[in-house]
């Protein structure tokens, strides 16, 4: 089997991927992240998730190499990392009672021994619909959490579920940044079967 690498320093992806019981490296893909103007979410997810990957693929020959993004957006207005609190209060804020759209791109890539660069992408988009929130559930949510580093203000992995009315996605992987069940799909394109 081929080399398998993850083109994330993502410690929620690397632990998704793991869950695959694959054998499998964390490379940090170089890729400058950022929005084109004008540019929609789908696509901004999907071109830096086959950057992540189309670039780290030429680093590391013959690998197999996975490259995601997700971009998550609010009636077609990115919403991106907090960074800090008072941030993740105006973000929950204007997210109570709405429904945001996270778009999870993943690109799977090798470069095979004549230099050809090979390439199988697709995205997967989650609707969350948030209940409406006041701001003591904000700051209590907040306290608890500190999700400064996730798109959206929470972590769905933990308590950030109690801020939901509903989730609808065909993978329930895809939230965190990495969906499990299209990559399986792309990664038979590579001759990698996970069963």
């Amino acid at each position: 089997m081929s080399q398998i690498i993850l083109a994330s320093t993502s410690e929620y992806r690397r632990s998704l991927l793991s869950r695959l019981s694959l054998k499998f490296t964390c490379v940090a893909p170089g890729t400058v992240e950022y929005a084109l103007p004008e540019e929609p979410p789908t696509t901004t997810a999907m071109r830096l998730a086959e950057s992540k990957a189309c670039s780290t693929a030429e680093r590391y020959p013959e690998a197999v190499v996975i490259g995601a993004d997700q971009v998550a957006d609010l009636e077609g207005q990115p919403i991106n990392k907090p960074v800090s609190h008072d941030l993740a209060v105006a973000q929950l804020s204007l997210q109570s009672g709405k429904i945001v759209r996270f778009h999870s791109a993943i690109a799977v890539a090798q470069m095979d021994p004549s230099g050809e660069l090979r390439l199988k992408s697709c995205i997967n988009t989650t609707d969350v619909h948030f209940r409406d929130l006041n701001e003591s559930q904000i700051q209590t949510y907040l306290a608890a959490e500190k999700p400064y580093d996730c798109a959206g203000s929470f972590k769905v992995e933990g308590l950030g579920i109690s801020l939901f009315e509903s989730v609808k996605t065909t993978d329930p992987t895809s939230l965190v940044g990495l969906p499990l069940i299209d990559l399986c799909k792309l990664l038979t394109h590579f001759n990698i079967d996970i069963i």
